[in-house]
C-alpha cells in the first residue's frame, strides 16, 4: 500500500502538475500585465482597510483574511518543505522556489478575486467562498466544486491536521519531555475554542498570532544570517550558480542536476504558499469588501511574504552554514543549519517555530474542511465536522505519520487540477474585473488614506 500511494503521489505531483501550476501563473500574469509587480505597492496599502465601506459584506477585514490565508501556509513548508528541496535539490532550488512565488502571486489574485465575486452571502450575514463556488456558480460545473470540496475536506484531515499536531508533539517530546499524547489533547482544546467561532474568531487569533510568528523566526534567522554577513554575497552566487548548472557532490550531499532544483523548488515553493491549490480563497472570500480585485490584491501579498521572505530566510541559514552537506534533510537540517549558526539557542528557534507554525495552520485549515463540508453535507455536519476534526489531533500527535503524509500529498495536489481548470476558464472573468477597477479612479482611491 505504501508503496502504491508513493507511486501515486509521483504521477499527482509529477511534471504535469508542476507545469499546469506554474504555466497557469505565467498564462494570467501576462493577462493581467504583471498585476503583481505594477500593483504590489497598492496591495500593501489595503491592508489598512481604509479604502473599503465599514458597511460592506463581509465577515472579516482585509488584515484578517490574509493573516488567516498565512497561518494556513506559514507552516512546516517553511521549514521542513526548505530543508527538503535545498537537500534533493540544491542550493539551486531557492531560486526556483523564488520563480514559483512569483507567479503564485498572480494565481493567489486570481483565485481570491473569483472566491469574492462569486461568494454565497447567507441570512445571518455569514458567508461561504471557495473555488467550489466559482467553479458551480461562474463555471456552470457543479461536479468540480464537489470534487475540489471531497478533496479539501480529505486534506483538511492530513496536511491541516494530523501532520500539524505531529510536528508539534516531536519537538516538544524532544526538547521539553511532554509526551506526545498530552500535547496532542492541549493542542484539540485549544483549536476547538478557536474555531467553534467560525471564521471571525479565526481571523481574530490569526491577525495576532501570524505577525508574531513570522516576526519571531525571520528574528531568529536574521540573528545568523548577520552574524555570518560576511557569507552573504556567497550564498546569494550559489543560488543563482546552482539554478542553472546544478550542484556537485560534496560531503554527505549526494549532488543535484538542475532538474532536481527544479522539481523541488517549484514543488516545495508551492507545498509552502498553497498557490493555485485553491485554499486560501476560502478564507479570502470572507473578506469585508464590495470588491473583488481589493481582495485579490490583498491575497497576493500571501507568497511574497511566505515563499519569498520566510523560505528565503531558511535557505539562507542552511546555505550560509553549510549544513546541506551533512546529508541531512527536512526539519532535521533546518535545526542543524540553526544550530550551527546560534549553538544553544538555534534549535530552540526552528523548535518553537514548528510548534506555532503547525498550531496556526491547524486552525486555518479546519475552517477550510467546514466550509467544505457545508458545501457538500450543508450546514448541519458542521460542528460534528469540527469535533472529529479536533479529536484526531491528540491521534495524529501520537501516531507514525509517513502513509498520512503521503495521502495528504496527494489530495493537496488532487484539489489543484479543479482550481486550476476554474480559473483557466474563468480569466476571462478577472481580466473584466480587473480592468474596469481600474479604469475608475473613484474605485482605486474612493478617498486619500489617512
Amino acid at each position: 500500500m505504501s508503496d502504491f500511494l508513493n507511486t501515486i503521489n509521483g504521477i499527482v505531483w509529477g511534471p504535469v502538475t508542476i507545469a499546469l501550476l506554474v504555466g497557469t501563473g505565467i498564462f494570467i500574469t501576462i493577462l493581467l500585465r504583471a498585476v503583481q509587480v505594477r500593483w504590489f505597492s497598492y496591495g500593501w496599502k489595503l491592508i489598512s482597510g481604509k479604502f473599503d465601506d465599514p458597511e460592506d459584506e463581509g465577515e472579516i477585514t482585509h488584515f484578517q483574511a490574509l493573516s488567516a490565508a498565512l497561518s494556513a501556509t506559514i507552516g512546516t513548508g517553511n521549514i521542513a518543505g526548505v530543508g527538503t528541496a535545498v537537500a534533493l535539490g540544491g542550493p539551486g532550488a531557492i531560486f526556483w522556489m523564488w520563480v514559483t512565488a512569483f507567479f503564485g502571486m498572480a494565481l493567489k489574485y486570481a483565485e481570491c478575486l473569483l472566491a469574492v465575486k462569486f461568494r454565497v452571502v447567507h441570512e445571518d450575514g455569514t458567508i461561504s467562498a471557495g473555488p467550489m463556488y466559482y467553479l458551480e456558480h461562474g463555471l456552470g460545473q457543479k461536479w468540480l466544486g464537489v470534487l475540489f470540496a471531497f478533496f479539501a475536506v480529505m486534506a483538511s484531515f492530513g496536511i491541516g491536521n494530523m501532520v500539524q499536531a505531529n510536528s508539534v508533539a516531536e519537538p516538544l517530546l524532544t526538547h521539553f519531555g511532554i509526551p506526545k499524547l498530552i500535547t496532542g489533547i492541549i493542542i484539540g482544546l485549544l483549536v476547538f475554542a478557536v474555531i467553534v467561532g467560525g471564521i471571525k474568531r479565526i481571523g481574530q487569533v490569526a491577525s495576532r498570532l501570524v505577525p508574531f510568528m513570522a516576526a519571531f523566526y525571520i528574528l531568529g534567522a536574521l540573528l545568523v544570517i548577520f552574524k555570518n554577513y560576511e557569507c552573504i554575497p556567497a550564498a546569494f552566487s550559489l543560488i543563482f550558480h546552482d539554478a542553472f548548472t546544478g550542484t556537485a557532490a560534496t560531503g554527505g550531499f549526494a549532488g543535484a542536476a538542475v532538474a532536481q532544483a527544479i522539481r523541488f523548488g517549484v514543488a516545495r515553493g508551492v507545498f509552502s504558499n498553497e498557490a493555485g491549490l485553491g485554499s486560501a480563497p476560502i478564507a479570502h472570500g470572507a473578506a469585508q469588501t464590495s470588491e473583488p480585485v481589493r481582495e485579490g490584491l490583498v491575497a497576493m501579498l500571501g507568497p511574497f511574504i511566505d515563499t519569498l521572505v520566510i523560505c528565503t530566510m531558511t535557505g539562507l541559514v542552511i546555505i550560509m552554514s553549510g549544513a546541506y552537506v551533512e546529508g541531512l534533510t527536512g526539519a532535521d537540517l533546518t535545526a542543524r543549519a540553526f544550530q550551527i549558526g546560534l549553538p544553544g539557542q538555534g534549535g530552540y528557534i526552528v523548535a518553537l517555530g514548528i510548534i506555532v507554525f503547525a498550531f496556526s495552520t491547524a486552525i486555518s485549515w479546519s475552517y477550510y474542511g467546514d466550509r467544505s463540508v457545508e458545501y457538500l453535507f450543508g450546514s448541519g455536519l458542521i460542528m460534528p465536522y469540527r469535533i472529529l476534526y479536533c479529536f484526531l489531533l491528540p491521534v495524529g500527535a501520537t501516531v507514525e505519520l509517513s502513509l498520512v503524509w503521503t495521502i495528504s500529498d496527494i489530495f493537496n495536489a488532487l484539489m489543484a487540477w479543479p482550481n486550476l481548470i476554474g480559473l483557466l476558464c474563468l480569466s476571462g472573468v478577472v481580466i473584466k474585473s480587473t480592468k474596469e477597477y481600474f479604469s475608475d479612479p473613484v474605485r482605486v482611491f474612493p478617498k486619500k488614506l489617512i
